[in-house]
């Protein structure tokens, strides 16, 4: 065997041990505070009252809506326990919402037992979101898709 072969890969570095708890949290917390800042914010200030948000630019431009048209109201509503409300103001954003859930509760558990959080989205689950939103986005425009309107 000569030298300009390779013989093997060169050894991985151990990863360095996680840090105290508190601190692998730090992130974690530091997005659920911003989340529920902004949360508290929506439902106390009503978005239904003219004057306390921005116009949608597509809506004001085209008349159309766009998949987050009635976020706003749709969390206001949320907030306040009004579940129904939420989803006809819109529908991807309740979903949106409790998927934020879900992935913020795995992240800290895994955080919290030292492991890495990964979310390994492929190419074929992030096509998918997006043509699931783009139907969303579509269906709402349309006169039989009225009731996803906000």
């Amino acid at each position: 065997m000569n030298a300009d072969s390779p013989t093997a890969p060169p050894p991985v570095p151990p990863s360095a041990p996680p840090g105290p708890v508190w601190r692998r949290l730090a992130v974690p917390a530091g997005l659920f505070a911003a989340t529920a800042g902004a949360f508290a914010y929506v439902g106390t200030v009503d978005p239904g009252e003219p004057g306390h948000y921005p116009v949608c630019p597509l809506y004001r431009l085209t008349g159309l809506y766009c998949p987050g048209c009635g976020g706003l109201r749709s969390a206001h509503a949320f907030i306040h326990g009004d579940l129904l409300t939420a989803l006809r103001d819109n529908a991807a954003g309740v979903a949106a919402y409790l998927a934020f859930a879900v992935l913020w509760t795995v992240w800290v558990i895994r955080t919290v037992r030292g492991r890495p959080a990964r979310l390994d989205l492929g190419p074929a689950q992030l096509w998918t979101i997006g043509a699931l939103l783009l139907v969303f986005t579509v269906v709402r425009n349309l006169p039989f898709g009225s009731w996803l309107r906000p």
